[in-house]
Protein backbone atom coordinates (compact mmCIF):
# COMPACT_ATOMS: atom_id res chain seq x y z
CA UNK A 1 0.00 0.00 0.00
CA UNK A 2 2.93 2.17 1.04
CA UNK A 3 4.42 1.55 -2.25
CA UNK A 4 1.37 2.43 -4.07
CA UNK A 5 1.37 5.64 -2.47
CA UNK A 6 4.56 6.72 -3.04
CA UNK A 7 4.55 5.82 -7.23
CA UNK A 8 1.07 7.93 -7.21
CA UNK A 9 3.03 10.45 -5.66
CA UNK A 10 5.99 10.01 -8.16
CA UNK A 11 3.48 10.49 -11.19
CA UNK A 12 1.70 13.04 -9.39
CA UNK A 13 4.87 15.05 -9.16
CA UNK A 14 6.12 14.46 -12.67
CA UNK A 15 2.75 15.24 -13.64
CA UNK A 16 2.77 19.02 -12.02
CA UNK A 17 6.10 19.57 -13.42
CA UNK A 18 4.96 18.49 -16.82
CA UNK A 19 2.35 21.13 -16.68
CA UNK A 20 4.64 24.01 -15.09
CA UNK A 21 7.11 23.38 -18.12
CA UNK A 22 4.30 22.88 -20.89
CA UNK A 23 2.56 26.13 -19.55
CA UNK A 24 6.08 28.18 -19.21
CA UNK A 25 6.94 26.62 -22.61
CA UNK A 26 3.82 27.87 -24.22
CA UNK A 27 3.75 31.20 -23.03
CA UNK A 28 7.32 31.97 -24.19
CA UNK A 29 6.21 30.49 -27.30
CA UNK A 30 3.15 33.31 -27.43
CA UNK A 31 5.31 36.36 -26.64
CA UNK A 32 8.16 36.44 -29.57
CA UNK A 33 9.60 39.39 -27.62
CA UNK A 34 10.22 36.92 -24.43
CA UNK A 35 13.68 37.31 -24.57
CA UNK A 36 13.44 40.95 -24.92
CA UNK A 37 11.90 41.71 -21.83
CA UNK A 38 13.24 43.48 -18.65
CA UNK A 39 10.11 45.17 -17.56
CA UNK A 40 7.96 43.95 -15.88
CA UNK A 41 3.92 45.84 -16.45
CA UNK A 42 0.83 45.10 -14.69
CA UNK A 43 -1.84 43.52 -16.64
CA UNK A 44 0.38 42.87 -19.59
CA UNK A 45 1.36 45.16 -22.45
CA UNK A 46 -2.00 45.18 -23.53
CA UNK A 47 -2.90 47.65 -20.74
CA UNK A 48 -1.09 50.16 -22.53
CA UNK A 49 -0.76 52.11 -25.39
CA UNK A 50 -4.00 52.21 -28.20
CA UNK A 51 -5.45 54.88 -30.54
CA UNK A 52 -5.29 58.66 -30.11
CA UNK A 53 -5.98 61.71 -31.90
CA UNK A 54 -3.83 64.46 -31.78
CA UNK A 55 -2.53 67.84 -33.45
CA UNK A 56 1.06 67.86 -35.99
CA UNK A 57 3.39 70.61 -36.12
CA UNK A 58 1.66 71.89 -39.15
CA UNK A 59 -1.96 71.92 -37.07
CA UNK A 60 -3.03 68.91 -38.99
CA UNK A 61 -5.19 66.03 -36.70
CA UNK A 62 -3.42 62.62 -37.21
CA UNK A 63 -4.09 59.49 -35.26
CA UNK A 64 -1.82 56.79 -34.00
CA UNK A 65 -1.96 54.89 -37.93
CA UNK A 66 -0.72 58.20 -39.38
CA UNK A 67 2.18 58.62 -36.55
CA UNK A 68 2.87 55.12 -35.91
CA UNK A 69 4.11 53.73 -39.37
CA UNK A 70 7.69 51.99 -38.24
CA UNK A 71 8.76 51.27 -35.05
CA UNK A 72 8.09 54.29 -32.67
CA UNK A 73 9.83 55.72 -29.50
CA UNK A 74 6.94 58.05 -27.83
CA UNK A 75 8.00 60.74 -25.07
CA UNK A 76 5.55 62.26 -23.18
CA UNK A 77 6.69 66.46 -22.04
CA UNK A 78 6.62 69.60 -22.47
CA UNK A 79 8.87 72.39 -24.41
CA UNK A 80 8.53 74.86 -21.63
CA UNK A 81 10.25 72.14 -19.65
CA UNK A 82 13.58 73.27 -17.76
CA UNK A 83 15.64 70.41 -17.89
CA UNK A 84 14.23 66.69 -17.63
CA UNK A 85 12.46 67.13 -20.91
CA UNK A 86 15.27 68.21 -23.11
CA UNK A 87 17.54 65.98 -21.29
CA UNK A 88 15.26 62.98 -21.71
CA UNK A 89 14.51 63.80 -25.49
CA UNK A 90 18.54 64.17 -26.40
CA UNK A 91 19.08 61.12 -25.02
CA UNK A 92 16.01 59.26 -27.04
CA UNK A 93 17.23 61.27 -30.48
CA UNK A 94 21.24 59.81 -29.80
CA UNK A 95 19.54 56.42 -29.30
CA UNK A 96 17.43 56.82 -32.93
CA UNK A 97 21.05 58.19 -34.74
CA UNK A 98 22.50 54.79 -33.20
CA UNK A 99 19.95 52.82 -34.84
CA UNK A 100 19.87 54.41 -37.55
CA UNK A 101 23.62 53.72 -38.75
CA UNK A 102 22.54 50.18 -38.37
CA UNK A 103 20.50 50.69 -41.11
CA UNK A 104 17.10 50.27 -38.25
CA UNK A 105 15.18 53.63 -39.02
CA UNK A 106 12.83 54.22 -35.11
CA UNK A 107 10.48 57.37 -35.28
CA UNK A 108 11.07 59.51 -32.38
CA UNK A 109 7.83 60.81 -31.19
CA UNK A 110 7.42 64.19 -28.49
CA UNK A 111 3.52 64.43 -27.22
CA UNK A 112 3.05 67.53 -25.11
CA UNK A 113 1.28 67.54 -22.26
CA UNK A 114 1.14 71.73 -22.04
CA UNK A 115 -1.32 71.73 -24.66
CA UNK A 116 -1.83 75.68 -23.21
CA UNK A 117 1.16 77.18 -24.36
CA UNK A 118 2.99 74.23 -26.68
CA UNK A 119 0.92 75.15 -29.58
CA UNK A 120 1.42 73.25 -33.42
CA UNK A 121 4.50 75.37 -33.86
CA UNK A 122 6.25 75.34 -30.82
CA UNK A 123 6.19 71.42 -30.12
CA UNK A 124 7.08 71.19 -34.03
CA UNK A 125 10.04 73.62 -33.41
CA UNK A 126 10.91 71.51 -29.93
CA UNK A 127 10.95 67.95 -31.70
CA UNK A 128 12.80 69.41 -34.64
CA UNK A 129 16.08 71.30 -33.06
CA UNK A 130 16.07 67.76 -31.17
CA UNK A 131 15.74 65.21 -34.03
CA UNK A 132 15.06 66.27 -37.76
CA UNK A 133 12.63 63.11 -37.86
CA UNK A 134 11.00 64.14 -34.35
CA UNK A 135 7.05 63.80 -34.52
CA UNK A 136 6.17 67.04 -32.12
CA UNK A 137 2.43 66.30 -30.88
CA UNK A 138 -0.06 68.19 -29.63
CA UNK A 139 -3.47 69.03 -28.89
CA UNK A 140 -7.17 70.27 -27.22
CA UNK A 141 -6.78 69.19 -23.63
CA UNK A 142 -9.39 66.61 -24.21
CA UNK A 143 -6.90 64.95 -26.47
CA UNK A 144 -3.68 65.54 -24.34
CA UNK A 145 -5.71 63.87 -21.47
CA UNK A 146 -7.01 61.09 -23.67
CA UNK A 147 -3.28 60.27 -25.19
CA UNK A 148 -1.79 60.73 -21.85
CA UNK A 149 -4.23 57.90 -20.15
CA UNK A 150 -3.85 55.40 -23.20
CA UNK A 151 -0.20 55.01 -22.11
CA UNK A 152 -1.02 55.68 -18.27
CA UNK A 153 1.15 58.60 -18.03
CA UNK A 154 1.14 61.27 -14.90
CA UNK A 155 1.04 64.84 -15.91
CA UNK A 156 -0.24 68.21 -13.24
CA UNK A 157 0.14 71.50 -14.02
CA UNK A 158 1.60 74.12 -11.04
CA UNK A 159 -0.75 76.82 -10.44
CA UNK A 160 -0.22 79.16 -13.33
CA UNK A 161 1.05 82.38 -11.67
CA UNK A 162 2.68 83.47 -15.22
CA UNK A 163 3.80 81.87 -18.14
CA UNK A 164 6.84 80.15 -16.62
CA UNK A 165 4.62 77.70 -14.31
CA UNK A 166 6.29 74.04 -14.09
CA UNK A 167 4.21 70.92 -14.98
CA UNK A 168 4.84 67.37 -12.82
CA UNK A 169 4.89 64.35 -15.23
CA UNK A 170 5.95 60.68 -15.81
CA UNK A 171 9.41 60.30 -17.57
CA UNK A 172 8.99 56.63 -19.76
CA UNK A 173 9.66 56.67 -23.46
CA UNK A 174 7.64 54.19 -24.66
CA UNK A 175 8.30 51.66 -27.84
CA UNK A 176 5.91 51.00 -30.08
CA UNK A 177 5.31 48.37 -33.22
CA UNK A 178 3.14 48.98 -35.68
CA UNK A 179 1.70 45.58 -35.51
CA UNK A 180 2.41 45.04 -32.18
CA UNK A 181 1.33 48.03 -30.39
CA UNK A 182 3.19 49.10 -27.27
CA UNK A 183 5.96 46.39 -26.18
CA UNK A 184 8.25 48.23 -23.80
CA UNK A 185 9.12 51.16 -21.30
CA UNK A 186 12.73 52.91 -20.74
CA UNK A 187 13.45 54.52 -17.38
CA UNK A 188 15.20 57.27 -17.48
CA UNK A 189 18.90 56.37 -16.15
CA UNK A 190 19.11 54.10 -19.23
CA UNK A 191 21.33 54.95 -21.41
CA UNK A 192 21.45 55.29 -25.72
CA UNK A 193 23.31 52.55 -26.19
CA UNK A 194 21.03 50.71 -23.69
CA UNK A 195 17.93 51.65 -25.25
CA UNK A 196 18.91 51.15 -28.91
CA UNK A 197 20.35 47.36 -28.05
CA UNK A 198 16.75 47.03 -26.79
CA UNK A 199 15.00 48.63 -29.42
CA UNK A 200 17.16 46.46 -31.92
CA UNK A 201 16.47 42.78 -30.14
CA UNK A 202 12.20 44.01 -30.30
CA UNK A 203 12.73 44.90 -34.66
CA UNK A 204 14.54 42.13 -35.24
CA UNK A 205 12.19 39.75 -33.24
CA UNK A 206 8.89 41.47 -35.19
CA UNK A 207 10.87 40.21 -38.29
CA UNK A 208 10.83 36.91 -37.18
Amino acid sequence: MLRAFAVAAVLATVALLGAVWFVSRSGSEADQFAQCRTSQIAGGTGSIGGPFELVNSAGETVTDKDVITQPSLIYFGYAFCPDVCPLDTARNAEAIDILEERGTMVTPVFISIDPKRDTPEVVGDFAYNLHERMIGLTGSPEQVKAASQAYKTYYKAHDAEDEYYLVDHSTFSYLVLPEAGFVEFFRREISPQEIADKIQCFVDAAQN
